[in-house]
């Protein structure tokens, strides 16, 4: 996959089903990953790290199959991660995904499959992610910088504009929220959270 074609998405991950192969260290951050975006995972490999064998006890969304890849454990995955140690067969699996028509990501070979899964800072419901063209580090240093900034102040200024609008058209007044929007969320939005503004000008809405 080249970055230069990179198409940006954000699905619902609570309708997402994936296979991850493979249950070491690499496709441990992978599973997890997942999960933290609300994937259904599901694991294939003989054997798998403490980590995720503790995690699938009290996870009902993550099952642990110990047993080795077949093309038939595709099954109705929708997207399919290759993160074994042996590149043959993670190869293979990503032409097996690709045959069945799939998404499949190969760990540490961006362009052996159609997708990647970029570094992703998360702050309640304001989600970003970076891609750096298949240069995992840079996507990480990129992400820790934006997170130091996008802190814990968005997540409640973003929580209370998405109450709002809710009421707002819950109300059916399309106006008054695009008024609101206006006003608090300007070109100006970031530094207004950073400095208490944001707060001041909510309080006029409420």
């Amino acid at each position: 996959m080249s970055g230069a074609f990179g198409l940006p998405l954000v699905l619902d991950g609570s309708q997402i089903s994936a296979l991850v192969v493979g249950g070491g260290a690499v496709a441990t951050r992978k599973i997890l990953g997942l999960r933290d975006g609300g994937a259904t995972v599901r694991v294939r490999a003989p054997r798998v790290s403490d980590d995720l064998t503790r995690r699938a006890v009290s996870d009902e969304h993550l099952l642990i199959e110990r047993l080795p890849y077949d093309e038939n454990a595709i099954g109705d995955a929708m997207l399919v991660v290759a993160a074994t140690d042996d590149r043959g067969l993670n190869l293979k699996i990503a032409d097996d995904a690709r045959r069945a028509r799939r998404f499949v990501l190969v760990a540490g070979e961006p362009g052996a499959g159609n997708c990647a899964m970029p570094a992703v800072h998360r702050s309640g419901d304001l989600v970003v992610a970076v891609a750096s063209g298949g240069v995992p580090r840079a996507s990480t240093r990129v992400r820790d910088a934006l997170a130091r900034r996008l802190d814990s102040r968005y997540a409640t200024a973003i929580r209370a504009v998405a109450r709002l609008r809710q009421r707002l058209l819950a109300d059916n007044d399309r106006a008054g929220w695009h008024a609101a929007a206006d006003a608090l969320l300007a070109e100006d939005f970031c530094e207004s959270v950073e400095n208490g503004v944001f707060t001041e000008r909510l309080a006029a809405w409420q």
